[in-house]
């Protein structure tokens, strides 16, 4: 079965462009012109994905992403924004979206990042169902990430990326690796995202004394056992 995602924008030369590319990649669309019509839509639909404008009328963008994450609704969502303003990026990947794109985008990138959230998002076959460093415990099975006991709420991609991490704990990973990993980027790129979504993940996990996520400088991030 195909998978759905959701166009929420208010521009119909946008969300026709979408559709039709998103359809000849294979995916079923539906579609929004706002936030408010989205939350209307999802009440009978459920997406696999959301891509949500930022700039929208009655609801923007980070509106409809906050309402979505406060009701514990973590289907992923790539954000547009018309501009490359590092404040709308930090802005959205902070309450909960997964990745964003710039306008105009590539179609060819818009898929290969709409794609890469799918798949991160799915269950890993090859993974193992119990993981653990220190006070960190991740059960895939359930897809549940706790502390000493205590359950951690991670979105999607920082669930990813502290997995990719314990799965490799120890071990040195190179940035443009945990691109590849997490986000799907196999090219060449400058995105700091890897380092905003590590900022993300020891906010939530040092703590207690535990500091076990490092930088390596100029090479990359590794998480460490306590000593």
């Amino acid at each position: 079965m195909a998978q759905l995602i959701m166009i929420v924008d208010d521009e119909p030369g946008v969300r026709a462009l979408l559709n039709d590319t998103l359809r000849i990649a294979g995916f079923e669309t539906v579609e929004a012109t706002d936030g408010m019509s989205a939350l209307t839509l999802l009440r009978t639909h459920k997406p696999d994905l959301l891509v949500i404008d930022i700039n929208m009328p009655l609801m923007d963008g980070f509106e409809l992403v906050e309402r979505l994450r406060s009701t514990n609704d973590l289907t992923p969502v790539l954000m547009l924004t018309a501009r490359e303003d590092k404040a709308d990026i930090t802005r959205g990947l902070k309450i909960g979206a997964d990745d964003y794109v710039v306008k105009p985008f590539g179609i060819e990138e818009l898929i290969l990042r709409i794609k890469a959230i799918l798949r991160r998002s799915a269950k890993n076959v090859d993974t193992p169902a119990l993981l653990s460093c220190g006070p960190i415990s991740i059960d895939d099975d359930q897809h549940l990430v706790s502390f000493n006991g205590e359950e951690i709420d991670l979105s999607p991609t920082e669930y990813r990326l502290l997995q990719i991490l314990i799965e490799k704990k120890g071990r040195v990973l190179s940035k443009n690796l945990l691109l590849d990993e997490v986000w799907g980027i196999t090219f060449e790129s400058e995105s700091t995202v890897v380092d905003t979504y590590i900022s993300y993940l020891r906010k939530k996990l040092h703590r207690d004394g535990f500091e076990g996520i490092k930088t390596v400088r100029g090479v990359g991030f590794q998480i460490q056992e306590p000593k």
